[in-house]
């Protein structure tokens, strides 16, 4: 028993040793860890800046409402009331007939009245949707829903230009979600690779401790403690690094200041904590248990 005691008080003085002997180990894998993260970051402050870049696009295209010409401002005001209280709706501007005979002229560069005694254009309602309400499928159902008031005349919006920016942004969407699981991949197989490779210099060490009678999990916790320290360093490294291009950023573009979500800024700096803690405990638990269970000639 005695000599049991001494044997692991001598593996563990030598795993000390071994810790600091090897800390350029722990350093790369910090290192490498922050870059990774921080890689993986960006990729999420893009992807959410572009979905957010996407929704302004929708949120501006025009739907018009034409109203008769028969009908009372009170009934127009009273329909520009109902559908801006519908959920799909983000804003609803009546244009009576006299300032859509102004913006007329002012775009065309012409006056009509010089050649017509009467203001042929119809008062209007310009609608902007909700993002989430631009589909060609939610067009469609809202445009019955408005035509069927009776003050409606039509409902008018550019079909082509809907239809064009919905199938680019879809495609653009696909292909966003196709990089960013190739990255998520090959970002976690690095991270992985990183941290085992850091633990294969104690290899031996974990071995001879085993060998000598020391439980698993004796052997293996403080080697997960200090990956959790690592994970933790390398995610508060690969945080700060984010927050400076991203202040960096919107410093030399100010109108990237617009796209920036804090609610999901505060989501992604989350996530790389729990990414950089997860990944450093799991991928050391692993290593360990394989080292474990190798035979000795196979760890030279």
């Amino acid at each position: 028993m005695v000599y049991f005691r001494r044997t692991i008080i001598k593996i563990v003085g030598e795993k000390k040793r071994s810790i600091r002997r090897f800390k350029p180990n722990y350093l790369y894998s910090i290192i490498s860890t922050a870059l990774l993260l921080f890689m993986m970051g960006i990729l999420a402050m893009i992807f959410s800046s572009g979905r957010k870049l996407a929704n302004q696009f929708k949120e501006n295209l025009e739907f018009t409402v034409i109203i008769k010409d028969n009908v009372s401002e009170k009934e127009i005001f009273a329909l520009q009331n109902n559908l801006q209280a519908e959920p799909w709706v983000k804003s609803a501007e009546y244009i009576s007939k006299a300032e859509a005979a102004k913006i007329f002229s002012k775009d065309n560069g012409e006056d009509f009245k010089d050649l017509l005694d009467y203001n042929p254009l119809f008062a209007s309602i310009n609608l902007n949707l909700h993002s989430e309400y631009t589909g060609q499928d939610s067009i469609n159902i809202i445009e019955q829903s408005v035509t069927s008031h009776p003050e409606v005349s039509e409902f008018y919006y550019e079909h082509k230009l809907v239809e064009a920016l919905n199938d680019n942004l879809r495609k653009v969407g696909w292909l966003m979600v196709g990089i960013s699981v190739l990255l998520i991949i090959v970002t976690i197989s690095i991270l992985d690779s990183t941290i085992r490779l850091s633990m294969y210099a104690n290899r031996l060490l974990i071995r001879s401790m085993q060998l000598v009678g020391a439980t698993r999990m004796f052997i293996i916790k403080p080697f997960l403690s200090r990956s959790m320290i690592n994970g933790l360093i390398a995610a508060i490294v690969a945080i700060f690094l984010l927050l400076a291009v991203m202040k960096f950023a919107t410093s030399q573009v100010p109108e990237l200041e617009a796209l920036q979500d804090y609610s999901i800024i505060g989501l992604i700096v989350a996530g790389i904590l729990i990414l950089g803690l997860t990944f450093s405990f799991f991928s050391t638990w692993l290593a360990v248990r394989k080292y474990l269970g190798m035979k000795i000639e196979e760890l030279y």
